[in-house]
């Protein structure tokens, strides 16, 4: 099969290389679309270490299944199909309580860190175990599905979160994930949704998309807006989505006494914590870590017209452009959000 190799950090081989082997409870998937997210550019160039080459790499992806291994009984050849990230394994205490995304043995597709290596969807065909798939209703397209899991991250930010029917939020970021966080929560019922980015491109996805307001604006200055905005009451909840020590600090400020910052990027490995102000204000902070479980209600959202995806995608492009599109990326390229890779 073909497939792109990452063979040294910032270079890839469009090149040909032996078809997976499935194992017992695996199906092959001949991937139809496969979508570059944000940790695959950092881990392109060598910033996170997750991605240590050669390694294919990808793990936003859809497909028919081609081949079933023994003892699949729930999907056959020819099923439209995504499935999850994270190859949870099903059995640690995590899996059995519904938590995959904390999976004692769990690995991520397209990541190579030292204690596993996986290779992932950035090529013809790949294996995948039987318990992550989801079928795809039929309005679902592949390049939507290749979208699935960065919509789950945002649905499952919505879930852990305290939101309400009503509540004022604010969401710092407006990338692919923060974009996503903008329409679950205006679904969830948020009456205020005032959205952060310095990108003036993305700023109008977020009008269009349905903010109430959108900011392009850093710092103290930000916080003041935004507390003009919620009239000096402060936003309820505050969703964080990019992960760097300026952002969080405007997540921190901008929410109420009593409110809440759901903590979605993590850039940065730490972040300083206003600790007296946090506790004095009782401000919760709660992670936000994958998703688990919510692949279903994201295929029903998709196929009951709740969210839009199809606005996010900037490219659909030959697998073989992929480092072209990489580079771009990379390059933080005006006016690109996502980009699908069709083997």
């Amino acid at each position: 099969m073909k497939a792109l190799v990452l063979t040294e950090y910032s270079k890839f081989d469009y090149k040909e290389i032996p078809t997976p082997e499935i194992k017992n409870g695996e199906v092959l998937v001949r991937v139809k679309a496969t979508s570059i997210c944000g940790s695959d550019i950092h881990g392109y160039d060598g910033f996170s270490g997750r991605r240590i080459p050669p390694i294919i790499m990808g793990h936003e992806a859809s497909g028919v299944i081609e081949q079933i291994g023994g003892s699949v009984t729930g999907f056959q050849v020819g099923d439209r199909v995504t499935f999850n990230s994270i190859i949870s394994c099903g059995v640690c205490r995590f899996c059995r309580n519904g938590l995959v995304n904390l999976c004692d043995n769990g690995m991520i597709f397209g990541v190579s860190c030292g204690e596993y290596r996986r290779d992932g969807t950035m090529a013809e065909y790949v294996a995948v175990p039987e318990r992550i798939l989801h079928k795809l209703p039929i309005k679902v397209t592949f390049e939507e599905a290749a979208l699935i899991e960065p919509l789950s991250i945002a649905v499952h930010a919505m879930f852990v979160s305290p939101l309400k029917m009503g509540d004022k939020a604010v969401i710092i970021g407006a990338g692919t994930i923060g974009l996503m966080l903008l329409q679950t929560v205006r679904q969830a019922g948020a009456t205020q949704i005032i959205v952060l980015d310095l990108d003036e491109h993305k700023l109008e996805l977020a009008r269009k998309l349905g903010a109430t307001e959108t900011l392009s604006l850093k710092g103290e200055e930000a916080v003041e807006t935004i507390w003009k905005l919620t009239d000096a009451r402060g936003v309820d909840i505050a969703f964080e989505a990019v992960g760097v020590q300026p952002t969080f600090d405007t997540a921190v400020q901008a929410v109420r006494k009593g409110g809440c910052v759901v903590m979605v990027g993590n850039v940065s490995k730490t972040v300083q914590l206003p600790l007296q102000k946090c506790v004095m204000q009782e401000i919760s902070l709660i992670s936000s870590c994958a998703s688990a479980g919510e692949y279903a209600v994201c295929l029903d959202m998709i196929n009951a017209g709740c969210v839009q995806l199809g606005c996010l995608i900037s490219k659909v492009a030959p697998l073989k452009e992929g480092g072209e599109w990489f580079d771009r990326l990379h390059a933080a390229e005006k006016g690109l959000i996502k980009v699908v890779l069709q083997p």
